[in-house]
């Protein structure tokens, strides 16, 4: 789906969302899939320039990489980041096992929009609003404005009214998000979220720290 700014800011402050057929199966609570080797991509493939320059999460040089493609308004992506991410973190992010890369795979406006906050935000910040945007997503995800809660949340990354609507209109911004996301689907055949790419075995769902840990240790 390509979005352009204008059905960003209708969207985003609409009640209602349009959900494609990708969007529904994110509701669906499928369960986790461990996809066919055919699938799995080289590390040098998935490490090759994206539209936006990648966020790493830990040591560069980690022996693993992992890289998620997953939509801000997705429910299964939020409760892999509110739910297993911190033992990951823990137990390999932190130890310099593995670094892992999150990328834009926005289904709709509103996680496009969250998106382009965090990506408008510094550095530093890239992460603390990705976790805060997760963990309060029913509350702007399924809001009748998003804007309200959008911008109390982006206040804590230092946003103004001013540079929280400037980020909004950015049509660049919007375009290499959504670039980011046609290269997924394009070259790596990411079609639902959350996917992650394990040194490149690719598996989908909102996977535990055990079953990451599995495919994780195999490469160490």
């Amino acid at each position: 789906m390509t979005i352009a700014r204008r059905q960003l800011l209708e969207f985003i402050g609409a009640g209602a969302l349009t959900m494609t057929a990708a969007g529904a199966w994110l509701m669906s609570g499928k369960p986790v899939t461990i996809v066919d080797s055919a699938m799995a991509q080289s590390v040098d493939d998935l490490m090759e320039e994206q539209a936006l320059p990648d966020m790493v999460m830990g040591d560069a040089d980690a022996p693993v990489t992992i890289v998620e493609y997953a939509s801000m308004t997705c429910p299964h992506c939020a409760t892999f980041h509110n739910d297993t991410l911190p033992g990951l973190k823990e137990k390999y992010i932190d130890t310099g096992k593995v670094k892992m890369i999150l990328r834009e795979f926005p289904f709709d406006p509103r996680a496009a929009a969250a998106f382009m906050l965090a990506r408008c935000a510094p550095a530093d910040s890239y992460y603390p609003l990705i976790d805060v945007l997760f963990k309060q997503q029913a509350n702007w995800s399924r809001a009748k404005d998003a804007r309200g809660p959008l911008l109390q949340i982006s206040k804590l990354a230092g946003f103004t009214q001013e540079s929280f609507e400037a980020c909004l209109k950015n049509q660049p911004l919007l375009d290499k998000v959504q670039q980011v996301r046609q290269k997924a689907e394009r070259d790596y055949g990411v079609s639902s979220t959350p996917t992650f790419f394990i040194n490149g075995e690719k598996v989908s769902g909102a996977l535990s720290v055990e079953e990451m840990s599995k495919i994780i240790d195999k490469y160490l």
